[in-house]
């Protein structure tokens, strides 16, 4: 039977199957698989991230560089690749080097995508003569205490002009500053004071800082919840608690939650 729509004498055009491949014999290209969450301790279990460290929000490195020309070479060669642009990690230009923060926006947690971009900023760094210094990486963050019956995020959003990403944070919407943990008033030890400072530190770095706070006049006010965090005090007993990732089974996103 000849298509009507056809010319004369002319055959019929034939129908493709949708389901048939239009290129047989080509493989497809294989689908990426979609990036999971992973916990501290699995990021550093991962092979090619030795430059990076966890900390509060986040996979931390540092990058030094001989000057603010190739410190900035460097910065323009790790943007202009498509996976670490895709991700959009955190990055501080200066004329020491560079600090590079990941972390997966989408899931708000460390994810395997973060091993990724690590792996190729960490390689792009090699290239271009950059050595990673683990031993400058840490945050600090500000701790106040309240009872639940006084309200003091709005004051402390407020005079700070932070935003919440989470129930028990305020931090700076650029995350430039320290952030501050509102703590429950329960949690707070006797004998501390209602406000403190949180230092994390690289959990390699850890026994090194404490030793170099003793040497200064310290001493250890608590160490019951070690390896996940050490207090130590001043001759004047102001606290302060040296925290690692070791313990801690997610890193929280450092941006306001959506609608928050």
């Amino acid at each position: 039977m000849v298509d009507a729509a056809a010319p004369d004498g002319a055959e019929p055009e034939p129908e493709l199957d949708s389901e048939v491949d239009p290129a047989p014999g080509l493989d497809p290209a294989p689908i990426p698989a979609p990036p999971r969450a992973i916990s501290p301790e699995q990021f550093h279990d991962a092979d090619g991230v030795d430059d990076w460290r966890v900390l509060y929000w986040g996979a931390h490195a540092f990058f030094r560089a001989s000057s603010y020309a190739a410190a900035a070479r460097f910065v323009a060669a790790i943007t202009a690749l498509d996976e670490v642009v895709a991700h959009e990690p955190d990055v501080d230009l200066r004329h020491e080097g560079v600090a590079v923060k990941l972390i997966s926006r989408d899931l708000r947690d460390l994810s395997t995508r973060d091993v990724e971009v690590a792996r190729i900023i960490s390689r792009v760094a090699r290239e271009q003569g950059l050595t990673a210094d683990v031993s400058v990486l840490q945050v600090v963050q500000t701790a106040v205490a309240s009872p639940p019956s006084a309200d003091v995020t709005p004051f402390w959003t407020a005079v700070l002009g932070y935003v919440r990403p989470n129930d028990t944070h305020l931090v700076d919407p650029l995350r430039r500053g320290s952030s501050v943990f509102l703590q429950p008033a329960e949690r707070v030890g006797p004998q501390r004071g209602r406000m403190h400072v949180d230092v994390c530190v690289p959990h390699d770095q850890v026994h090194a800082r404490i030793e170099a706070a003793l040497a200064a006049g310290g001493r250890i006010a608590d160490d019951s919840f070690a390896p996940e965090w050490w207090t130590l005090a001043d001759s004047e007993n102001h606290g302060v608690d040296l925290t690692t990732w070791w313990g801690r089974e997610s890193t929280r996103l450092e941006e306001e939650r959506p609608g928050g």
